[in-house]
């Protein structure tokens, strides 16, 4: 096992570094609004760069350009969806759910329409999102110390990750991790900056790069050219997509239930355009209906600090995006021999391994680049995790045990079930964690906002919006839209793992295949529709205050009428 000194310290220092601003947070952590929404005083600055590094996750750092190198133009969707997901939060969402004043979205659902019952169904959804959402998180770990440590088995890089973020997050709670996150995202913008600059400058342009998979060169460019994308052709292994399906809108990303159908690619256009518009809308609504982003937004001062911060958001995260897919596009041209890895060893790890070709020219110089990109990578799964267990925990320690079980407890109590809770859902997301090696990361989180559009953002966008909506509407749409996509996306997902034998039917019915693995343009649809209906039928169970929760949702700061909910019931 040949472990390379670099790639360790980097590597080493961003894990310490980690641990120790977590400790150094703890310290300032006292009080259960600490805990839970960071004080409520969180800069615009530091809030932008933290939700930035939370959401930055596993999939946008080694996700997107290991499935660009993998299936090329398809995967472009992610990225663009994944920032665009933020202007519907600027436009409908930020500042509402900030004026309304909760601690976590469980909290927002009953106080809209003041049910405890509703809560408990709001919770539910926190937790299926944020498992699903946890175990790409895993898989970047699990493949990132796999590729440090050569020989070391992939869960024990999950557990070993897992274990040290569960501890940050029990010790400090979101006001320990909103330092780390801010300062991870920077960290991250560098890392998958500074090698791409590097790799261009030696190894020639993008522009350049992409010529290279054009099956048809242009009839100008020279001899050296055409012979270079010709040796170019003979290297890529048979597993490798053909340069001109790498190209197409329409390639193996979303026409592989139709190749697993036998039918040709003018029958498979229309279902891979059905494919595409169903995960378009599960981005980008899976973006306003994540619970772990969601509440960054109660750490605000105030809705205003709420808009702004997002909008500084979706500047960060884009420039941040232009990175991977360059670095899919590096990795088909110079390491074609990731296309035959599979797990932790294929194409995920991209990002971590192309570096390392500059040795050949400028020996420990790919080294040092690679420690910064693992660095990098440790920096994304381990905030996006820290967040997704805060918003789990949140969800445990404050609605379970503070709202329905212990209604009475005090502040003290409520923190020391939030870090119990911290241990208990970090342990079952570990579990999780080792059970997907062979799944795409992206794929993974892609499915995660399947979900989150199907349950949370109807319910956030309606309850928001429309004052005719009743409890049991928002009820019947979220269980509805939700628990349905849940279902199919765990039926196509255990099929694939060899759980459930249904490959032949799958084969059989590739139409059945996309809906059920990319539910997000049914089920958001049919969530609203069912929320509609039944409120419409419920009429006389509108809240009767509706007019002053709108009031609060949306009246201007300026006119005093902005309320922290969760102080409703301090004596609780």
């Amino acid at each position: 096992m040949t472990i390379d000194p670099w790639i360790l310290a980097f590597s080493a220092i961003t894990v310490f570094g980690t641990i120790w601003m977590g400790f150094r947070a703890a310290r300032k952590s006292k009080t259960a609004q600490d805990f839970f929404v960071a004080g409520r005083s969180v800069s615009v600055g530091w809030n932008a760069s933290a939700i930035s590094g939370e959401y930055l996750s596993a999939a946008s750092f080694m996700g997107v350009a290991g499935m660009v190198m993998s299936v090329g133009y398809d995967a472009l969707w992610y990225p663009v969806c994944y920032a665009c997901g933020y202007l519907f939060l600027l436009l409908f969402i930020a500042g509402p759910l900030r004026r309304f004043g909760a601690y976590t979205v469980p909290d927002f659902a009953e106080g809209r329409f003041d049910s405890p019952v509703f809560r408990k169904i709001a919770v539910v959804f926190v937790l299926f999102i944020g498992f699903f959402y946890t175990m790409p998180q895993m898989k970047g770990a699990g493949t990132t110390l796999a590729y440090i440590f050569p020989g070391l088995p992939y869960w024990a890089g999950v557990v070993l990750i897992g274990a040290v973020i569960t501890m940050n997050v029990a010790l400090g709670g979101m006001k320990g991790i909103t330092l780390v996150q801010a300062v991870q995202y920077w960290a991250k913008m560098f890392a998958i900056s500074v090698p791409i600059f590097v790799l261009l400058s030696i190894y020639g342009s993008y522009g350049k790069q992409l010529s290279v998979n054009d099956p048809q060169p242009s009839p100008s460019a020279s001899a050296q050219s055409q012979s270079a994308q010709a040796a170019m052709r003979e290297t890529l292994p048979a597993k490798a997509p053909p340069d001109d399906i790498w190209l197409s809108p329409f390639g193996p990303l979303t026409t592989k239930a139709t190749k697993a159908a036998g039918l040709s690619a003018e029958e498979s256009r229309p279902y891979s355009l059905l494919y595409t518009y169903s995960l378009i809308v599960a981005l980008v609504c899976g973006t306003a209906g994540l619970p772990h982003i969601l509440v960054r937004f109660y750490t605000n001062p105030d809705g205003v600090a709420a808009k702004r911060t997002t909008m500084w958001v979706m500047i960060l995260i884009g420039v941040f995006y232009v990175f991977p897919p360059i670095f899919g596009v590096l990795g088909r041209n110079l390491l074609p021999d990731l296309y035959l890895g599979a797990g932790a060893k294929g194409t995920d790890k991209v990002v971590l391994e192309l570096p390392r070709i500059l040795n050949e020219r400028y020996p420990m110089v790919g080294s040092i680049l690679s420690g910064i990109t693992c660095a990098g990578a440790f920096a994304a799964f381990m905030s996006t995790f820290s967040g997704l267990l805060v918003s789990m925990t949140g969800a445990l320690a404050h609605d379970v045990y503070g709202r329905m079980l212990r209604p009475q407890s005090n502040p003290a109590q409520r923190m020391r079930a939030f870090k119990i809770s911290a241990v208990i859902v970090g342990t079952v997301a570990i579990a999780l964690g080792t059970q997907v090696e062979q799944f795409q990361i992206n794929f993974m989180v892609g499915q995660a906002f399947a979900i989150a559009a199907a349950s949370y953002f109807p319910l956030l966008f309606m309850c928001v919006w429309w004052r005719g909506m009743t409890m049991k509407g928002a009820a019947t749409g979220m269980l509805g839209g939700g628990l349905l996509a849940v279902l199919t996306i765990s039926m196509t997902s255990f099929s694939d793992l060899g759980l459930l034998p249904l490959k032949e039917f799958w084969a059989g019915h590739p139409l059945l295949r996309i809906l059920a693995e990319q539910p997000a343009i049914w089920a958001v649809p049919l969530a609203i529709g069912l929320m509609i209906v039944v409120s419409k039928l419920t009429r006389k169970e509108i809240p009767k205050d509706i007019r002053m929760k709108m009031l609060v949702l949306h009246a201007p700061e300026k006119l005093g009428l902005k309320q922290e909910y969760i102080q409703e019931h301090a004596g609780h």
